[in-house]
């Protein structure tokens, strides 16, 4: 088997797959990792799609020149997981005149898209704790950026990587990377929505956190009960379902590929501010740092050791559960997503309905005290 990276060690960024002028490159998504396979009937060894591997090769990185706290005004904030601040600089860059690339949910799958239109790029808001497809993506930028179009793409920093290796003029590019733990397989998440009763095909819309409120949230109704925190967001919060790339990123240092990095403002000292959202907001380049001030942001200095110190993948990846070989030979013993982790991990599942529910009863149900029997069963409560 041949494969364009290190075996296991796909970061699915696809730009491979673009890059193959003769069709000869697919992704195989096997859940725990991804490949990109090469039909060497089909290859004639241009290496075209080494040459634009993010793993395969050096990617130009710097550290931040310039550290922000802040959020944006108050209709974009309410809306926002965060302090809304990849929103107000999406709507700033599109107002004058530019594109947006990046990721949105559309018929069940997370892909990318790129526009000038806000009603759009409203789309692009909110945090995605899954694998995106970014296909076909590389050449909508590159023949808008050929055309003199200003163009801004909003993604992992793998994916700005690609970005980056694949467009070689990036005199009208602006990029802005997400401080990212790791992704699971779209396929995990699909197979946990079904067992909570949904189809991901169906549905309009999905959230996976509304403010610092980790659950998986379609067409605006929690899918767990109770508030409590569904399975898959416990799986992704332990680290259990990355796929194997992700523990071993070369992203998540505090040298980054982009204009811009984005994430959330943890542990900042404005306790005020939290419930609202405060966005972590650092800058590696002028026009980074010139689009961030166009934003109409509110912007505070903020400590950059703290923040540091609380964005763990500014350091290093996300260290690899000592369970998620077990959750995986769970999953593929019981084809069950629930199960698996119960199976895995019944004491965090547990302890995760018990808080969930404390706080439900703390908010006030019915006017008065209740009483619960919690029991836990493959997965449900």
């Amino acid at each position: 088997m041949k494969t364009v990276c290190e075996l296991n060690m796909c970061n699915g960024c696809m730009a491979c797959v673009e890059k193959c002028h003769r069709n000869a490159i697919t992704i195989k998504d096997d859940l725990k990792y991804y490949n990109a396979l090469v039909d060497t009937k089909k290859c004639v060894d241009c290496g075209l799609c080494t040459k634009v591997c993010p793993r395969e090769n050096d990617n130009d990185m710097s550290k931040p020149k310039w550290w922000y706290q802040g959020w944006a005004d108050s209709e974009i904030r309410e809306h926002a997981s965060s302090g809304g601040a990849a929103s107000a600089i999406i709507r700033a860059f599109i107002k004058h005149g530019g594109y947006v690339a990046s990721c949105l949910f559309d018929s069940g799958k997370f892909v990318f898209e790129v526009t000038n239109e806000m009603a759009v790029a409203r789309k692009f808001a909110g945090s995605k704790y899954v694998k995106s497809n970014p296909e076909k993506i590389y050449g909508k930028i590159q023949s808008l950026l050929k055309a003199n179009q200003k163009v801004l793409f909003i993604g992992l920093p793998c994916q700005v990587a690609a970005v980056n290796q694949f467009i070689k003029d990036k005199t009208n590019l602006v990029t802005a990377d997400l401080i990212c733990h790791g992704t699971p397989s779209p396929y995990l998440l699909k197979k946990c929505l079904q067992e909570y009763g949904h189809d991901i095909n169906t549905l309009t819309d999905i959230n996976f956190r509304i403010k610092s409120l980790y659950e998986l949230n379609r067409d605006g109704k929690p899918i767990a009960a109770f508030h409590t925190m569904d399975n898959y967001l416990i799986a992704f919060l332990h680290s259990y379902d990355y796929t194997e790339n992700c523990y071993s990123c070369k992203f998540a240092t505090l040298d980054r590929v982009s204009d811009i990095t984005l994430g959330d403002s943890w542990g900042t000292e404005l306790s005020g501010e939290v419930k609202n959202g405060v966005s972590l907001i650092l800058c590696q380049s002028e026009k980074g740092k010139e689009l961030i001030e166009s934003a109409g942001l509110n912007l505070l200095d903020v400590d950059i050791n703290n923040a540091i110190s609380h964005n763990e993948q500014l350091n290093k990846p996300s260290k690899c559960s000592k369970s998620r070989d077990q959750f995986f030979e769970n999953y593929n013993r019981y084809n069950n997503f629930g199960k698996a982790l119960v199976k895995t991990a019944p004491g965090i599942v547990a302890k995760e309905k018990v808080k969930s529910i404390v706080k439900y009863i703390v908010r006030g149900v019915g006017g008065g005290t209740q009483a619960f029997m919690i029991t836990v069963k493959d997965g449900k409560m």
